[in-house]
């Protein structure tokens, strides 16, 4: 028996020993007894796991065993759990009730860390659990209620600390290298076994059963993504996978980047679509490429839960991660951040020769799930001004890090979007939608190629672009274009088609700061999966200065939302992106099933003008030349902040990009200015009206008839 196995058996028999022990003050029994069931079921669901019995087990037990994993925190039940920091606060108190809240959230981090068989990282977190027990077990004895909270604090400090580079070195490694699990091997076979998730010829019952093999939550929306997607013909599969390879492929070719010199790609999924993407696995190694299946673990050694930053299943409660989006902040002090930067750093540095092998991701979003509008709680944790400064450069250290590790110069990606079953009303009106969001994901590049050359040519003779909204929207900025010396050979739009972003189509550049003013407004809009009703954001030089929304009867408690999810706890953000998305398909069969407000920004942007605050969309690939379909060099690839890479790299970047935006329908004209004055319509009214581009009002027209 290894030390590992020997800790591990020693935590296990001290955890079995809680339950009817009573060793705490009567008012904590329950909490710790609670706990210790969950890591009891924890080891359960790793003996089941490894022994070979889930083989021959159904799969209502299966279901049945997936729901006891979330089932405490799901919305019906999440009011008593103790992962909640306001029923933690009842029991325990204001100051250490949300302690003991995160204590729970870090310790339900262990079920994918289980489901991988990882025992050392689930052994962490008992041991911590029992470290936690021992304290107020110690006060009971001293005939005090319970321990003081900074004890308990400090314990969870330190415990941050002396895992942190373990732990991020696991993280990384998951995410950029290849690496064996339970869960890769499930999902990704290598030898296409029948039984794994998606086998061609594997029935309805496998296809579901196998879903809760991963430990992932499963709902009706994965089960439903696995029955459509298990239906399909075989050859509609490979259309699918081989859009979303091409679209990789054509990325670095596109940017002159040698693929050959990659070893691994990484897919980043939701659960039900496994099928496609052992596809897209197969058609990857069959170019040199082998396949990361990164997990996606909510966890308190990371600020926040990222969402979509890997392989998942349903999101049991947005609640639940909302309310513990701060938790770093109950322990987040100078010490712990340099032990975390320090742990960052190494975790780097020891896997540097694996992860400059990383090609970069193929990521399927998934969107149609009920609209969330966040309940605020006065228990959740907030980070204070030193600690929102401590957050920001961890994050713009990581984001360097990661640049250096992958030599992001060299790295690609490929970014499309599924609608998950809850969209529709009904399995045949899901099949419509799906079809209908591939009709639009799989639309001719080389037209919109086109059409968007006629955009990029006259955008490029244009010193600044004059944008105003309509129908309620408030939009009035003015953007100031960096021009070309040469529009001739040189671009400040970028002619983006379906490489980076399915679908097509963009045309982008990055602003000048320096003369960019005016009001951004949109009356609604879903980012990251949070709803902002009546965003508005001031830019004066191109720094956000000024925003607002109304999703919260207290104005300063919607500026908090803003500054948490858009900005990033950086209050002045430049403007990172002036776009014109151009495929008025989607924006059409959006409005055709009344999806429009489900859908994700990646189809959003093609749906309308974008602005984007944070990074540009070249951070850390301005220095690469990159040129558009008809030869013209992109100019416009950064601003008076990026260009800071070369002084005070420090500065240069933020680690956040947010699309934001204006729908046709709410937009009045967005047109070009050159120096002279002369002033050339790209849209009115929401509608093309510049030459050569009234194609792509054809879908927009039908829609009135």
């Amino acid at each position: 028996m290894d030390l590992i196995d020997l800790r591990y058996s020693l935590a296990l028999q001290r955890i079995r020993e809680i339950p009817g022990e009573n060793a705490v003050s009567p008012a904590f029994v329950r909490y710790f007894e609670e706990g210790a069931g969950w890591f009891l079921m924890i080891d359960e669901e790793m003996r089941f796991l490894s022994s070979g019995e889930e083989r021959n087990a159904t799969t209502e037990t299966l279901r049945i065993r997936n729901r006891k994993l979330y089932e405490e925190i799901l919305p019906e039940n999440y009011g008593t759990s103790f992962a909640c920091p306001d029923c933690s606060v009842k029991t325990f108190g204001e100051e250490m009730g949300p302690v003991m809240s995160a204590l729970r959230y870090e310790m339900r981090s262990a079920v994918p860390f289980a489901y991988r068989l990882e025992r050392e990282r689930v052994l962490i977190r008992m041991e911590l659990f029992l470290e936690v027990h021992t304290a107020f077990t110690i006060a009971f004895l001293e005939n005090r209620q319970r321990p003081e909270t900074e004890q308990l604090t400090s314990i969870i400090r330190q415990y941050l600390a002396d895992y942190a580079e373990d732990e991020m070195k696991w993280e990384i490694s998951n995410r950029l290298t290849v690496r064996d699990d339970r869960v890769r091997r499930l999902v990704l076979p290598e030898n296409g076994d029948p039984v794994s998730i998606g086998a061609d010829g594997c029935g309805d019952e496998d296809l579901i059963r196998s879903l809760y093999l991963t430990g992932e939550y499963v709902t009706e929306n994965e089960t439903g993504c696995a029955s459509l997607v298990g239906s399909l013909p075989g050859e509609k599969v490979d259309q699918i996978a081989g859009i979303i390879t091409a679209a990789y492929r054509r990325g670095f070719l596109n940017s002159g980047k040698n693929l050959a010199a990659k070893k691994n790609a990484a897919v980043l999924f939701h659960l039900g679509f496994e099928r496609i993407f052992r596809k897209c696995a197969a058609d990857l190694r069959k170019t040199g490429l082998d396949v990361i299946l990164p997990p996606e673990v909510p966890t308190l050694f990371s600020d926040y839960h990222h969402g979509m930053a890997g392989y998942c299943g349903a999101d049991p409660n947005p609640q639940y991660f909302y309310d513990h989006r701060e938790d770093l902040a109950l322990f987040l002090d100078e010490n712990l951040r340099a032990k975390r930067i320090e742990g960052l750093e190494n975790a780097y540095r020891k896997l540097r020769d694996r992860t400059v092998l990383y090609a970069g991701p193929l990521v399927a979003e998934t969107f149609g799930g009920r609209p969330f509008s966040p309940a605020h709680s006065a228990a959740a944790p907030r980070y204070n001004k030193a600690q929102i400064k401590m957050c920001a450069e961890y994050r713009v250290r990581a984001d360097a890090l990661y640049k250096e590790a992958v030599i992001s110069r060299n790295r690609s990606y490929t970014i499309i979007a599924f609608p998950l079953p809850e969209i529709a009303g009904s399995f045949p009106a899901y099949r419509e939608i799906f079809d209908a969001v591939m009709d639009f994901n799989s639309l001719d590049y080389a037209l919109y190629e086109e059409i968007q050359t006629k955009m990029a040519d006259v955008l490029g003779t244009a010193s600044f672009v004059e944008v105003r909204g309509r129908n309620g929207n408030r939009t009035d900025i003015k953007v100031k274009l960096f021009t070309p010396s040469d529009p001739s050979v040189e671009a400040n739009f970028e002619n983006c088609t379906a490489d980076l972003n399915i679908p097509v189509g963009e045309v982008f550049t990055t602003p000048v700061l320096e003369g960019t003013n005016g009001i951004l407004h949109v009356t609604g809009v879903h980012l990251e999966g949070l709803f902002f009703k009546d965003l508005e954001i001031t830019f004066r030089d191109g720094r956000v200065r000024e925003y607002s929304c109304a999703n919260f009867e207290d104005e300063e408690e919607g500026k908090r939302y803003i500054e948490e999810n858009i900005l990033f706890h950086h209050r002045d953000l430049p403007m990172g992106e002036c776009a014109i998305g151009t495929n008025t398909s989607a924006y059409a069969a959006a409005a055709k099933y009344g999806i429009e407000d489900r859908l994700p920004i990646l189809i959003a942007e093609k749906t309308g003008p974008h602005f984007a605050v944070g990074d540009t969309c070249y951070a850390g690939d301005e220095d690469n030349r990159t040129f558009n379909p008809d030869g013209k060099e992109i100019v416009a690839k950064e601003n008076s902040v990026s260009a800071l890479r070369k002084t005070a790299p420090e500065k240069a970047y933020f680690g956040c990009h947010t699309d934001i935006t204006i729908p046709y329908s709410e937009l009045a004209e967005f047109t070009a200015v050159r120096e002279n004055g002369e002033r050339i319509p790209i849209l009115k009214d929401g509608r093309f009206v510049l030459k050569g581009t009234q194609i792509l009002n054809i879908p927009l027209d039908n829609m009135a008839v």
